[in-house]
């Protein structure tokens, strides 16, 4: 036994041991030995993920994730490894000591093949061994094009999401404003596209548990021959219900898109939706004007702090300078003061006072909660239904349908 590295210049690695620490599971060691003899090597959960990008991982059969309930704080680490050993045809057995059924329950679901308790029952690893050597690991899926409705075109809302400073909760904004658009309607059900346009370090596919394609990157290189069905090929769908524009699956500059293309983006996406969502990036791009003018809302995400202040008034003074409508933002304010901060509120109207603008939607602290639902790829609906940020945006989520609707109905 020892380590995966050293392990491959004496023989063959067929599977390896992922804890925190595998002395505590001394079962597990003699069990391996006897399983493997000399042909497996132990790895911490950090290692793990470093190890499968490397050529001696094309080996491997199986990883034996051990775990016990301390490491049940580190749930998305431990998604991630099974993940990663899934999406390189790796089986994984699951290995875990007093861990609660909910969390067994999600890793899984993530996609272990084989769970056995520890302590290890005599012989039970190796009849896991057994069982999957003799039925291997599933391809993992590839998604469907998505696809679109046709008929007449439907120019739909654009709602554009732009935090001002890092953490501020847009891209939460996006993904949870984008679903709850979704839902908005029981009966009839509208169209909903969300466009992430961080092409750098977007990350809208981690919140909804996509994975990121190579056709998105071909696809805004080359926009003058997008057509509707490049376009189909380049969404995917979350639940059926909305439709995902991912960044690219590599970080690239953001001058790769230039304001013809983002443009070109927009219409499509106008034409086959009711409502087209767009998280942007931190950083003021040369194509920024072009969403900012074909927003029909543009939500711009502050929290009271000091970072926030400055950056709202640099790009105030940014956008005036080169006669920009500035006055079409929307201020978010994320984390607001509870009802009873009469100290807090005090400080929201001062903060708006001092840089002339109006905080139209103040969000409340979602908590842990929120990050947790991020983690996981579900939308708060999903996983926190009664958070008290979830119900702030599917009320907002309403308000802009219902709007859109009387001015339907109006036309």
């Amino acid at each position: 036994m020892g380590s995966a590295v050293q392990q491959t210049e004496f023989a063959p690695i067929v599977a390896c041991t992922i804890s925190r620490d595998v002395q505590n599971f001394d079962l597990l060691i003699e069990d391996m030995e006897t399983a493997l003899g000399e042909n497996w090597g132990d790895l911490g959960f950090a290692e793990a993920l470093a190890f499968f990008g490397q050529p001696e991982a094309d080996a491997l059969e199986f990883v034996a994730l051990a775990i016990d309930r301390d490491d049940e704080d580190n749930l998305v680490l431990l998604d991630e490894i099974i993940g990663q050993a899934k999406a390189r045809g790796i089986n994984v057995i699951l290995i875990a000591e007093d861990v609660t059924p909910a969390s067994l329950h999600q890793l899984l679901r993530k996609g272990a093949e084989e769970f056995v308790p520890y302590p290890l029952p005599e012989g039970e690893l190796q009849e896991a061994i057994d069982r999957i050597r003799t039925q291997p690991v599933a391809a993992v899926p590839v998604p469907a094009a998505a696809q679109l409705s046709s008929g007449a075109e439907k120019e739909g809302a654009v709602i554009v999401v732009h935090g001002l400073a890092g953490g501020t909760g847009a891209t939460t904004l996006a993904v949870n404003l984008a679903w709850e658009l979704a839902n908005s309607d029981d009966k009839d059900a509208p169209g909903v596209c969300l466009i992430d346009l961080d092409l750098q370090y977007g990350s809208v596919a981690t919140y909804l548990d996509l994975p990121r394609r190579e056709i998105v990157f071909d696809m805004l290189s080359d926009t003058e021959s997008m057509d509707d069905d490049i376009f189909a090929q380049a969404l995917q769908t979350f639940d059926d219900k909305l439709h995902v524009l991912t960044a690219p699956t590599d970080m690239v500059p953001l001058d790769l898109v230039s304001p013809d293309d983002v443009q070109r983006l927009i219409d499509m996406a106008r034409k086959h939706f009711d409502y087209v969502v767009i998280d942007m990036p931190k950083t003021i791009v040369q194509w920024a004007e072009t969403t900012l003018q074909a927003a029909h809302v543009y939500f711009a995400m502050v929290e009271l702090d000091m970072r926030s202040a400055q950056n709202t008034l640099r790009l105030k003074r940014a956008l005036q300078s080169e006669d920009l409508p500035f006055n079409k933002m929307r201020f978010a304010l994320n984390r607001a003061p509870k009802f009873t901060d009469l100290s807090g509120k005090s400080r929201v109207r001062r903060m708006g006072e001092s840089l002339g603008i109006s905080i139209d939607l103040q969000l409340p602290d979602g908590g842990r909660q929120i990050t947790q639902a991020c983690d996981h790829g579900q939308p708060l609906a999903s996983s926190c239904g009664k958070n008290p940020l979830r119900r702030e945006i599917a009320k907002l989520a309403q308000s802009i349908h219902d709007l859109g609707q009387e001015e339907a109905e109006a036309a």
